[in-house]
């Protein structure tokens, strides 16, 4: 072989991750590649979520709108039933109910999804050269979208019983933006893992359950007395009430604030070192 031509090849892709990925620095900047090309195909993502949706509920009447129907129906029933068992006026407790369980299924359904990320994309991942990212830029496309199917339920709750929030409403954007981050992180940490163990996902599954009674939902903090002083240390409660609290014409507190930044950040570091280590591996556990 030619002296200049040999010099002048370049090893396929495959042989480049491999070799680049036996350093830590090299695997860091291949997922860091990873996430910039993943983000440059943010169209192909938006396509791919909006077609995930069309594909969910094809042949349906109403397509997605069945979710806000049954969000609806859950909503009402809900808040007849607790409104009597823990003695609140209605008028107060059902636009709290109807946020908090419609914020809630969108944290619920990024968890469960999040699972799920690259296993539901196996057909992709092993017959297009497709950077992992796009997946997870995917799933969260899909569930903002069946959020804002799900956002009617709030607007109709909220006109019936006129509660605004005003211009507090502003202040539920940082709390939205860092949900849009730890979404993100929770498809690459959950997705990475539960490819690799496939029992994972109903663990996650069950947890999800626990945390859901645990978590101020369908009750609110102020109930358990001096028990809330303890709330920040639930992971949920900072996250749900950074968005929740300014929807409802407050301000989430300090202490909310510094719980939801601080699990957040864990959750980003530790999804970060997941997905550095065993990017290049998820395509061989499908």
């Amino acid at each position: 072989m030619d002296t200049a031509q040999h010099t002048s090849w370049e090893a396929p892709d495959a042989v480049l991750d491999f070799t680049a990925g036996t350093s830590v620095a090299g695997r860091n900047r291949l997922a860091v590649q990873d996430v910039v090309e993943g983000t440059r195909l943010w169209r192909l993502a938006l396509t791919l979520g909006w077609l995930d949706i069309k594909l969910r509920y094809r042949g349906s009447m109403l397509g997605p709108f069945w979710l806000t129907l049954s969000t609806g129906v859950m909503v009402a029933g809900l808040g007849l039933l607790y409104s009597v068992l823990f003695h609140m006026d209605i008028h107060d407790y059902l636009p709290f109910l109807t946020l908090s369980q419609v914020l809630w299924g969108f944290i619920a359904g990024m968890v469960g999804e999040g699972c799920t990320c690259f296993t539901q994309a196996e057909g992709v991942i092993r017959s297009v050269r497709m950077p992992m990212f796009v997946q997870a830029i995917r799933t969260l496309i899909r569930n903002v979208l069946v959020l804002a199917h799900n956002i009617v339920v709030i607007v109709v709750v909220f006109a019936i019983y006129r509660v605004w929030p005003g211009w507090h409403a502003i202040l539920a954007l940082p709390g939205l933006a860092l949900w849009m981050v730890d979404s993100i992180a929770l498809c690459l940490l959950l997705g990475t893992f539960c490819t690799r163990f496939r029992d994972i996902g109903p663990i996650v599954g069950s947890i999800m359950q626990i945390a859901f009674f645990m978590t101020p939902v369908i009750w609110k903090a102020e109930q358990v007395g001096s028990a809330a002083m303890w709330m920040p240390l639930n992971p949920f409660y900072g996250l749900l009430e950074v968005v929740r609290a300014p929807l409802l014409g407050g301000a989430a507190s300090g202490t909310s604030w510094l719980a939801a930044l601080v699990y957040s950040g864990l959750l980003c570091l530790a999804s970060w070192s997941m997905f550095v280590r065993a990017r290049a591996r998820v395509a061989f556990w499908l």
